[in-house]
């Protein structure tokens, strides 16, 4: 079974950070299409304006243009979502209602974030698991792969 997420910004920012750790494998994994990210293009927006910030791309190693094509083979890998409803405000940071919406209009398995308790209990009333990526690994059967 290809488990279905949607990945929070956070947990990708990590990932091209350090090529270590459980963002990183998850990563990996939905690269080796064991994981299928679920994307709204609101979210897809957010991702690559957050990795082109001027911190991220000197802790990457990364250029605009090579955040460009990291984005263009994420959407490719990805299942898109259309938002057909939209529940605001249910969270305290407005930019996570889009995580959420993503997750609840794309039927997600679950939500992965570094920020699981500022996803409850909004997501837990929509019935979205919120998890850690460490957590996504091991309830997903990724670890040691």
């Amino acid at each position: 079974m290809v488990a279905r997420l949607v990945i929070d910004t956070n947990v990708i920012v990590a990932a091209l950070r350090s090529g270590r750790g459980a963002s990183a494998a998850l990563m990996l994994h939905v690269a080796e299409k064991r994981v299928k990210p679920l994307l709204t293009v609101a979210l897809v927006l957010e991702i690559e304006s957050v990795l082109c910030r001027p911190e991220h791309l000197a802790a990457s190693g990364l250029t605009p243009e090579l955040v460009q094509g990291f984005v263009d083979e994420l959407c490719a890998l990805a299942e898109p979502v259309q938002i057909h409803f939209a529940w605001r405000p249910m969270l305290h940071d407005a930019a996570d209602e889009m995580v959420l919406e993503a997750a609840v209009n794309g039927q997600a398995d679950a939500l992965v974030t570094f920020n699981t308790k500022d996803f409850l209990p909004a997501a837990q009333s929509f019935g979205v698991e919120v998890i850690a990526p460490i957590t996504a690994l091991r309830v997903f059967d990724l670890m040691d792969r």
